[in-house]
């Protein structure tokens, strides 16, 4: 194989596919990308749960395939300088030559037929998503990823198909049993009898990076077990979570009454000033709801006490909850208007939060005794 490819392109899509590859492999081979010289020049990594594509132009002057580390010809090549054009050579196979001006690297390769492939199969549903309503699904929902291995169903986002009104719609769900998150859009032509999927937390994060431009299309294809999205010259294909989500709807409130609006930037750092003397461990923050206003406190017996008052709409029943300062930041962090809707029962029941001005994305926490 010899290739001359330019620097820009390369590392563009070396930074799509190495992060794939997990730094400490006990099997060799998946320590590496493949390049495949053949018209133009084809990177791939897997980590056999979730598999990255790319194809960049370049000058073909013998075909040929290799493998080799990814994280070190990442590396390498993001040291070169900009606008350098690297040659990339094979030469009898054993080792793979990497030059660019005065730099000459030599890496050792493994045979392109121990590189393994995640066999796609058929993908019955297939529509089309512009980048920017993908980002937001996921933007609005994936900080509620559970990392909690032993419920390995809750590890993903959760996507299905329900009906709102009598309108189709795509919803994004996740939860780690604290906190829910729900976002949707109108459901996009091609996506009739979806069954209901749940994305990997690590494919999520590799979605959330690809979609860096908001006018890009982006293909989603669905199969029982597998999901592709295809982006700009990128083919990304992942298995999914074989588990069964469960019965979000049974948690997120619909009959509380008790009714904050406050406005969300002053409230998110009001919350995020208090919340420096709270526990690393519990980072509980109560508040105090009564007329017209909210105060926070955190009351921690290692490191000192804080409270804050923050203006706001409220003319209900005195109420005193308590919540992990973490989540409530996240949460805020998602509002896109000015106010905040906070929808309370009692200080034991879950707590529904609402973007003012929009209807298609809610998030639920759970309270905690403080």
């Amino acid at each position: 194989m010899r290739a001359t490819v330019e620097r820009s392109h390369l590392l563009k899509s070396l930074n799509h596919v190495h992060r794939v590859v997990e730094r400490r492999n006990t099997i060799p081979i998946l320590a590496n990308v493949l390049l495949r010289a053949d018209g133009s020049l084809t990177l791939k990594a897997t980590d056999l749960d979730l598999e990255v594509t790319e194809t960049v132009p370049a000058e073909i002057a013998q075909p040929g395939a290799t493998t080799v580390p990814a994280h070190i010809l990442y590396d390498i090549v993001r040291k070169l300088p900009d606008g350098s054009e690297v040659s990339l050579d094979t030469g009898d196979g054993a080792q793979l030559e990497v030059k660019a001006g005065r730099s000459r690297f030599v890496l050792q390769v493994l045979p392109e037929a121990d590189f393994p492939e995640l066999t796609a199969g058929d993908f019955p549903t297939r529509f089309t998503l512009a980048a920017s309503a993908l980002k937001t699904l996921i933007d609005r929902t994936q900080f509620a990823i559970s990392t909690e291995e032993t419920r390995y169903y809750l590890n993903g986002i959760y996507l299905h198909i329900v009906n709102v009104d009598g309108t189709p719609m795509l919803r994004a769900v996740a939860t780690d049993g604290h906190r829910l998150a729900q976002a949707q859009l109108g459901a996009p032509d091609g996506i009739d009898g979806m069954a209901g999927v749940i994305v990997p937390r690590k494919t999520v994060g590799e979605l959330q990076k690809l979609v860096e431009e908001p006018d890009a299309e982006v293909i989603l294809e669905v199969s029982d077990t597998k999901i592709r999205a295809t982006l700009d010259g990128v083919v990304l294909t992942s298995k999914l979570i074989d588990g069964t989500f469960p019965d979000y709807v049974r948690v997120i409130p619909q009959d509380n009454e008790k009714i904050l609006k406050v406005d969300n930037d002053s409230f998110r750092h009001a919350v995020d000033r208090v919340s420096t003397v709270s526990s690393e461990r519990g980072r509980a923050i109560k508040l105090a709801l009564s007329d017209g206003r909210v105060e926070l406190s955190v009351n921690n017996p290692d490191s000192g006490s804080a409270n804050e008052e923050v203006a706001a709409d409220y003319a209900t029943d005195p109420l005193e909850i308590g919540f992990n300062s973490k989540y409530l930041l996240e949460v805020s962090d998602q509002i896109q208007s000015e106010t905040a809707e906070f929808r309370f029962a009692d200080p034991g029941s879950p707590t529904l939060i609402q973007d003012d001005d929009d209807a298609n994305a809610l998030y639920v926490l759970m309270p905690m005794r403080v």
